[in-house]
């Protein structure tokens, strides 16, 4: 896509002389790039902008552009498309909003066509710094950050806000109805552009989501993590399945998932996706590859206030970091009670010996550093020589110090960013940002493509299907409702659990008894009110001391399989416990979704209870896994309750959904 972001010329077809309209901003920005390339100017008025003289339309340039920009009303989208591919055109940014769907996918077809490619439409436009292309509304500091979004005020917002974080950005694309090029195109060419260090997404919705994982992990794989903010993600998968997983799987659960598959880091709004960014930019990635052999960050806290260091401790051990003895019995926090009023120089003698001890990940600075010198001039000198001693520390030993500053910008808090150390305005955001960034995941291959519910399996159909991919089931015999019940039962360990095998959601409609001694005369009372059909006998299983969980996967319209597991049984919904992966998992992965459920202690011994058989647990989530994965006639499945105790784990209920035939 190089005519998109490097072109040797480019059309403006609306161009204004207005500042208050979009063509002004387009025509000024191309302009600014008119020692690159060649810049053409088309109004129907002949407007004038900036000195340049536009012609009135495309039949009156001297050539056919690499590149054109339209920003002209939707009735008249059509004709200047087609006269600019008669011309020649092979790329475009369509900044136009107020076309249909129909609309669009026409103006689609006709581009690929002509063998061209189409940024939007609906869209703000594109950036690219290293190539002096502004073809877009607002302006840009240039930097390293590349800015994907779906919606064009909030990216702008986005690089607003990177700017106040002494951030700029390397290329910045409103993608707009992505009727053409889409996210995942413009994200793969960030792999390979030498200016972008880390990349924010902003997405509302997800096509195909399994391409997007493996392009985010290329991204990482490159050395340019990925922060992703979404709102409303994956509506679709927010409807309500037949199974108690598929009502307990938001959208967002899985876009949470997906961003672990890939490495990347999923934020809830745009002044948190520019913290984490922060940390990633400024310190080169030290902060999202340094941390993990312990799980966590182990920081060291370094104040020039007790109540500000101990602040920074609370905080910081909200997020989950550790906060180590240091060397020598030394305090964390570490307060310096006024030694840096004395002598600025012990900043950075402290801070040394700190990195160097390997005891931690990172120091946290926080107080009034890089205030001195904004306050007191005459300190200034002195404030920056600590500055840049702090730097080279961060080079020298490969952990990064990162600053709470009492003061938003000084010339110290510049100089800082510029030496590759982040500061932030509060210590929330310094805890927050740290807690936020994740070790790479291995890539996943992906696994056939999203299925419409269709038809419900029967009970022993669906538990023979799901045992076959390891789901460990008790004794169980299928019988009609006026069939030898002696002969069902022989060899197997009473009491019983009676079935109506055909209904999906046996307890709500009274289908199920429990405890059962006499089969054939609770098979007698069920068909009394349920009526002819297959009944299903069961071993029970009567052990004490189990969890019961919930353990399912479904085909997310986005993402394709997933699997999810949470506390189970009847109350499911209740507890809302409930954590997601991409599927397929192995058992390391499952026993991991395991412990971030909050139900969690319940399976660790709550109360002096025994340990349940967590890998048992783990290898039953993998397996329903496998099977989502693997079987694509396969919509949904799900175990509802898988019952895991010390000895093992159980699973007493079984639904499998097909999709619909020809769907």
């Amino acid at each position: 896509m190089n005519e998109l972001f490097d072109p040797a010329s480019v059309v403006v077809v609306g161009a204004s002389a207005n500042p208050a309209k979009w063509g002004y901003w387009l025509a000024r920005g191309a302009l600014r790039g008119a020692h690159r390339r060649k810049v053409h100017l088309v109004n129907r008025s002949g407007a004038v902008v900036d000195g340049v003289p536009s012609v009135p339309s495309l039949d009156r340039l001297p050539e056919a552009p690499e590149l054109a920009v339209l920003c002209v009303p939707a009735p008249a989208l059509d004709g200047v498309l087609s006269q600019a591919l008669d011309l020649g055109v092979r790329a475009f940014v369509a900044i136009t909003a107020g076309l249909d769907r129909e609309r669009e996918q026409e103006l689609a077809a006709r581009v690929r066509a002509a063998g061209a490619r189409l940024v939007g439409p609906n869209c703000l436009g594109i950036y690219d710094s290293t190539t002096s292309l502004e073809l877009a509304w607002g302006t840009f500091t240039p930097g390293s950050l590349g800015i994907v979004s779906q919606s064009g005020q909030l990216g702008l917002e986005l690089a607003g806000l990177a700017a106040q974080a002494g951030m700029g950005v390397s290329r910045f694309v409103s993608v707009g109805d992505q009727v053409d090029v889409t996210a995942a195109e413009v994200l793969a060419g960030l792999a390979g552009h030498d200016a972008t260090a880390a990349v924010l997404l902003y997405l509302e919705s997800f096509r195909d989501g399994r391409a997007l994982v493996e392009t985010l992990v290329r991204l990482r794989e490159a050395g340019k993590p990925v922060v992703v903010l979404t709102v409303g993600a994956s509506r679709a998968g927010r409807e309500a399945a037949r199974s108690h997983t598929g009502a307990l799987t938001a959208g967002t659960e899985v876009v949470e998932a997906a961003c672990r598959a890939a490495g990347a880091i999923l934020v809830q709004t745009p002044a948190q996706a520019v913290d984490v960014a922060q940390l990633l930019v400024h310190t080169g990635g030290l902060a999202g590859e340094r941390r993990r052999a312990s799980g966590g960050w182990r920081v060291a806290i370094v104040g020039d206030s007790g109540g500000q260091g101990a602040l920074a401790a609370d905080v910081l051990a909200r997020h989950g970091l550790s906060l180590p003895a240091l060397p020598d019995g030394t305090a964390n926090p570490l307060d310096l009670a006024g030694a840096g009023e004395r002598d600025l120089g012990t900043y950075s003698a402290v801070i040394e010996p700190l990195l160097a001890s390997g005891e931690v990940d990172a120091v946290v600075l926080t107080g009034y550093f890089a205030s001195y010198g904004a306050d007191t001039p005459a300190l200034a000198r002195a404030e920056l020589d600590v500055v840049a001693a702090l730097g080279d520390l961060v080079r020298r030993h490969g952990r990064p110090v990162v600053v709470h500053s009492m003061t938003r910008d000084s010339a110290a808090v510049r100089a800082l960013r510029e030496r590759g150390i982040p500061v932030y305005a509060t210590i929330d955001q310094v805890g927050w940002a740290l807690a936020r960034p994740s070790p790479v995941a291995p890539a996943r291959s992906a696994p056939p493509g999203p299925a419409s519910p269709g038809r419900g399996w029967g009970y022993l159909e669906a538990r023979h299907l799901l045992s076959g991919y390891g789901v460990p089931y008790g004794k169980a015999m299928g019988v009609k409702a006026d069939g030898d019940v002696a002969s069902a039962v022989r060899g197997m360990r009473g009491p019983y659990v009676v079935k109506a095998g055909w209904l999906e959601h046996k307890t709500e409609v009274g289908g199920v008894a429990v405890g059962v001694t006499d089969p054939a005369a609770a098979i007698r009372r069920l068909r009394d009110r349920l009526g002819d059909g297959e009944y299903v006998i069961e071993e029970l299983d009567g052990r004490d001391g189990v969890v019961e969980l919930v353990v399912g996967g479904r085909r997310d319209p986005s993402f394709g399989p997933v699997v999810a597991v949470g506390i189970g049984g009847t109350a499911s919904e209740v507890y809302a416990d409930v954590t997601v992966e991409l599927a397929p998992v192995d058992a390391g992965t499952a026993e991991a979704m395991l412990r971030r459920l909050r139900g969690f202690p319940l399976l660790d011994g709550w109360r002096g209870a025994r340990k349940a058989d967590l890998r048992a647990a783990a290898e039953a989530v993998a397996a329903v896994s496998r099977l989502i994965a693997e079987r694509d006639d396969v919509a949904e499945c799900e175990v509802n309750p898988l019952r895991v105790g010390p000895d093992g784990a159980v699973a007493v209920d079984a639904l499998v959904v097909t999709r619909e035939e020809g769907r």
